[in-house]
This record gives C-alpha cells, structure tokens and sequence, in this order.
C-alpha cells in the first residue's frame, strides 16, 4: 500500500487551521465522545504521538491495565493545559509517525478523522478531511476488526452516503453524508437532522 503519511500529515495540518480558528468557548464545547469537551479530544488526539512507549506502560499501569481508563484520565488531565498549548502541541507532532496497535497507518488515518469529526459535527462546522482519506477510512472501519470493536448493531440497515458513491450493509436504507455515517460505524449518536431513513433515530440524540 502506498504510505499514508503524506495524507495523513495533509489532514492534521488542515485540522490545525480548524483548531487554530476556534473560539475558548468553542473549545469548551461538548464534543460526541461522551463526558469529553473538544479540549479533552484535541488532549487524546495528541497523547499517542507524544507518548514513548515505557509512558505508555507506566500510563496502564496506573489505570490497572485498563485503555479505557487510561485514556479518560489522561484526557481529562491534558485538557487543563491552556488552550495554546494544546494547538502547539498537536502542530508539533502534525508529521509524527504513530500507527495504532493492529491498525497500521489507516488507524492512525482514521483516529485523527474520527476524533475531528467528534469536535467539529458538534460545533456544526466543516472537517477538512479530503474524499480520499475519507474512503480509506470507511474501508477501514467497515473491516471486521473495526465492526466487531465498536459493535453497533446495523441489522437491515444499509448505510447510504449522500454526498459521494458508497455504500454499506442490506436493509433499510440510512442516508446522510459520508462523514456522519463514518460516525454511525464509530457508535457515536448524532444531531437528528444528520441522518435521513426509517433507522434515523436509533442513530441520533436530539
């Protein structure tokens, strides 16, 4: 496969222009991860390019072995760090190499998309994630390993993008552009008005 890191760069730095243009209040917002404001994403989207490996371990062991503690402390931790921190750090680390364990570069791709997208569909903003990374990373999230993780049930439900040519599952038809049904495959619940069909409303919280 041909290297991802120039697409992946070309996003993070598009992003940090999305960053860099957001108001305190905007980035004290909630956000679609659950419990986390855009501040507390922008510190989870950074903890994995600037942590080595023995801060890693040392990171799971103070959380008893658990990532989904770990990431929830550290996250709440970083995010008390002022606000211009928070963007250098995430411009200082915009070429960083990091592939996420069994992921590869198209994890990496996609955690920095996914995570985007938790900030900016909130905000009711546009993510600058072009229609090619965004076709690797609905590739990758339709993979097994992907469908399995997140486990959202879509019986007789097929996803259907309405802003490009792609479509997942059987049944029942859920459109919405492609970026809000990347976000259906992440178990995230989303504004009513981004999804249309008959299974909207298993998908949306407001």
């Amino acid at each position: 496969m041909t290297d991802l890191m120039p697409t992946i760069v070309a996003g993070r730095r598009a992003f940090t222009d999305v960053l860099a243009a957001l108001s305190e209040q905007d980035w004290n917002a909630p956000s679609l991860c659950a419990g986390w404001r855009a501040r507390e994403v922008v510190a989870h989207m950074i903890m994995p390019l600037r942590f080595s490996a023995p801060r890693f371990a040392g990171e799971m062991i103070r959380s008893r072995g658990s990532f989904a503690r770990m990431a929830d402390r550290v996250a709440r931790r970083d995010a008390l760090a002022p606000t211009g921190a928070l963007l250098d750090a995430w411009r200082t680390h915009e070429s960083t190499r990091w592939k996420p364990p069994g992921g590869g570069l198209e994890g990496a791709l996609t955690h920095d998309t996914v995570h985007g997208l938790d900030i900016t569909i909130p905000l009711g903003i546009e993510h600058p994630v072009s229609e090619p990374a965004l076709r690797i990373v609905l590739h990758h999230a339709t993979g097994p390993l992907s469908l399995k993780h997140f486990g959202v049930d879509l019986t007789d439900v097929r996803l259907e993008a309405d802003d490009l040519d792609w479509s997942f599952g059987h049944g029942q038809p859920l459109r919405g552009p492609a970026r809000h049904l990347l976000m259906v495959l992440m178990d995230r619940r989303l504004p009513a008005a981004a999804l249309q069909g008959p299974a909207a409303a298993r998908f949306t919280v407001y």
